[in-house]
Order: C-alpha cells, then sequence, then structure tokens
C-alpha cells in the first residue's frame, strides 16, 4: 500500500537515494528543500507522486508543511526521512554550520509537536535520520584503523551527530538512527549489506564492523528496511550501522 513520506534533505547522496527508491514504489513523497532546483534537476519529467517544497529543515513552519498527509490534512504523515550535512572544510576540520543535524532534529519535533496540539492532527510517523558510525554509547563501531581518522577529520560533525541522536532518542517519537560507515559513491547492488543493531537503552544487539558503504546503497537500505512499510518497522527505537 502506497504511503505519504516526507523526505527533508534530499537534493543529493542518501537521502536523493531513498527518495529515487520510494517514488519508483508509488509512495506519495513531499521532499523540502532550501535549493528546489538541486532536486528537481534529477527528475526532468516530475513525477506525479512527487511534491517540491521550499523552505529550511532550520524553520519548524517550513517543516511543518511537509509533515501534514497530502491526501488527508487532519493526519500526519506515514514517515519521514531526514538526510542534512553540512560543508566540511578539510583544511580546518570546521563545518559550514556545526549545528546541521541538531538544529534539523529540534525542528522536526517542535513541528510534530505543534501539528498534533495546535493543529489536532493525529498519527505517530516513524522518524528516520542519517547519522554515523563512531558515536555509539555502547562501544566500537568501526575498524581500529579508521579510528584516527575519524577523530582527527570527523570532530565537528560527530558532535552534531551526537546531539541529533540525543534528542531523538529521548523524544518518545517512533525513531531509527541510521548510522553509515565511512560514505562513497558508486553503488555496489550486488555487495551484501551488513547491519549492526543496537538498541537505544539497552545497547548492542547485533555487531557489524565496516570500512564503506555508498550512499546509494544507503538509501537503497532506508527504503527497503525502514519506509517501504513504516508500520511494521523491525528497527523502531534502534539505531542501526551500515556497511559492505
Amino acid at each position: 500500500m502506497p504511503h505519504a513520506i516526507a523526505f527533508i534533505g534530499a537534493s543529493g547522496g542518501c537521502g536523493l537515494a531513498a527518495l529515487q527508491h520510494a517514488l519508483a514504489a508509488g509512495h506519495t513523497c513531499i521532499a523540502l528543500c532550501r535549493v528546489p532546483s538541486k532536486l528537481s534537476a534529477h527528475f526532468p519529467s516530475p513525477p506525479p507522486n512527487l511534491t517540491i517544497l521550499t523552505g529550511n529543515a532550520h524553520d519548524s513552519s517550513s517543516v511543518a508543511s511537509c509533515l501534514v498527509h497530502p491526501s488527508d490534512p487532519t493526519r500526519l504523515v506515514d514517515a519521514i526521512h531526514v538526510s542534512v550535512g553540512a560543508q566540511l572544510d578539510l583544511a580546518t576540520r570546521t563545518l559550514s554550520d556545526p549545528d546541521v543535524c541538531k538544529k534539523a532534529a529540534a525542528c522536526v519535533l517542535a513541528a510534530l509537536t505543534s501539528l498534533r496540539e495546535s493543529g489536532g492532527r493525529t498519527g505517530r510517523p516513524l522518524y528516520t535520520a542519517v547519522s554515523t558510525t563512531g558515536i555509539s554509547k555502547f562501544g566500537r563501531d568501526v575498524p581500529l584503523g579508521m579510528l584516527p581518522l575519524y577523530k582527527w577529520l570527523l570532530g565537528a560533525p560527530h558532535a552534531d551527530k551526537e546531539v541529533m541522536e540525543e534528542r531523538m532518542a529521548a523524544s518518545g517519537e517512533r525513531v531509527v538512527l541510521v548510522r553509515p560507515s565511512f560514505l562513497k559513491d558508486g553503488a555496489r547492488p550486488e555487495t551484501r549489506i551488513r547491519v549492526g543493531v543496537e538498541d537505544l537503552v539497552k545497547g548492542v544487539e547485533k555487531k557489524e564492523i565496516g570500512y564503506f558503504v555508498a550512499r546509494e546503497d544507503v538509501g537503497r537500505w532506508v527504503y527497503e528496511n525502514l519506509l517501504r512499510q513504516p508500520d511494521e518497522c523491525q528497527y523502531e527505537g534502534k539505531a542501526v550501522s551500515i556497511s559492505w
């Protein structure tokens, strides 16, 4: 059965790949974009089941506009997928926006609260977001050989994603944190994706450690395992590490 899915940050990378799979399967997709032309460039013939809204992931009213079910304004969408990020300056190891993920999480949660309390909307969408390996509180989930790179280069984005994860985990919403290994381009659909599972309260349930995974493969996995059937998600309340 088709679902209504909100995408925030889907103009490229993992988010775009997940969106493309959802559209191909016939789901109704609402994409919030700061620069809509970046997303529409991927769709020369816009699919009828795609609505692109102009707005900022750091503005709760903009976020709220994409969380209402298009065919039933009394309901929230069935699922929300957030895949936002900022440009990393390799020379200074700083981000163009060091709070990009934590602010997006705060806005999604504020929008959900507002739509329910002030707007009377009903529903508990599955809320998924792309995070990262290397920030688990329950043990190492990256190869030893990658630790220096993670510690030296990725301190700023990891600090941001840690707060995002904390906000989502404490929200009481139906959440899934997606933690890819080091991201690359170039899908490998023939390569098995290994999945580690961590309960957000109890800790590690299944450990998998890997070096790399493609953005396209992360998006495909997110669609197939989280967004395709958001009401029957086996990973609700979990953080999942994704690796080749």
